[in-house]
């Protein structure tokens, strides 16, 4: 009962053509929809819901909203009080206006990001079927990544006039939409401010992240890959369609995980997340990453973090 993972999310590009290129032919993933409005919708290969990725024209790059979807539709009465109780407004939404998807609740988080929860959507199945399935299909394209893994949202963080969004975030994802936190940079005088939080509603290592920064926005989306070799594969992939790449090939010290980070078109930061890293479970110990060692929390072989990584989002 509750939250079962993240099922989607709607970004803004600036030109449609090159970002299905980009999405389909670097990425990997494959058009299923397009609504009369022209946003396009996308899945990946071992996903079995209608889509996981919407795109959206607009003037400015960015996130429109992300959605998680939840066991049952009694979780969303329940959901919907506890988030009304928070003191945060819940629009119901009725099936169908969020397109292939059932009844939803939209609201806005305390960092301003709008959230949609709900419990059904139109299901189309994996590539490779549930009957004696290969293990990958034939045909794939580009990276051919897996699923969409996570997201990491900014968030606006000020300690000099006492706002910290990213705290204030992980206090409700866990209070109220029952996440529980994973992995945490600490920064400040004290050593106990939360500059980034990784938080789980499964027994990944992370189903959302938030990381401090001087407005809210959008840091990455991320797509799952099995291995350190897909990573390889992803960045020859990229190097082939002269993909602007923000991070080579590296592991991460906080997940553990192997990682590339990218640019759309449009500069949105995306990123191929490999390996699981670790079972996250709601009794292991949280990990905690100290303000000196962010550098290698963040890029362990380096342990360095680069300008764009930092002052670079949508």
């Amino acid at each position: 009962m509750g939250v079962l993972r993240i099922s989607h999310v709607n970004i803004r590009v600036l030109d449609m053509e090159a970002s299905l290129h980009h999405y389909i032919n670097v990425v990997g993933m494959k058009k299923v929809h397009e609504d009369k409005q022209g946003n396009v919708y996308l899945k990946c290969w071992d996903e079995w819901d209608k889509y996981s990725l919407i795109l959206t024209e607009a003037d400015k790059a960015g996130i429109n909203h992300i959605g998680y979807k939840v066991e049952s539709d009694e979780d969303l009465d329940r959901f919907k009080k506890r988030i009304s109780d928070y003191g945060i407004h819940v629009d119901d939404i009725e099936r169908g206006a969020l397109d292939s998807v059932g009844r939803a609740l939209r609201f806005n988080i305390p960092s301003g990001h709008e959230m949609y929860l709900y419990a059904e959507k139109d299901y189309v199945g994996t590539d490779v079927g549930t009957v004696n399935p290969e293990p990958w299909p034939d045909g794939l394209v580009g990276a051919g990544v897996h699923w969409l893994d996570h997201a990491l949202l900014m968030s606006e963080f000020d300690l000099e006039n006492g706002v910290n969004k990213v705290e204030e975030n992980t206090k409700f994802m866990v209070d109220v939409l029952d996440f529980y936190l994973v992995e945490q940079i600490l920064v400040g005088p004290e050593g106990n401010q939360q500059l980034a939080t990784w938080l789980s509603v499964s027994n990944t290592p992370h189903d959302i992240a938030f990381v401090g920064g001087p407005i809210n926005g959008l840091h990455h989306i991320a797509f799952f890959m099995d291995s350190w070799d897909d990573v390889l594969k992803a960045a020859d992939v990229m190097g082939k369609n002269k993909v602007k790449i923000d991070v080579t090939p590296q592991r991460h010290g906080v997940t553990r995980g192997y990682t590339i980070y990218f640019f759309d078109p449009s500069g949105n930061r995306c990123e191929t997340f490999g390996g699981l890293g670790y079972l996250a479970q709601r009794d292991r110990p949280v990990t905690t990453w100290t303000e000196d060692q962010i550098g290698s929390g963040i890029f362990y072989h380096t342990g360095e973090l680069n300008e764009a990584f930092t002052t670079v989002y949508t």
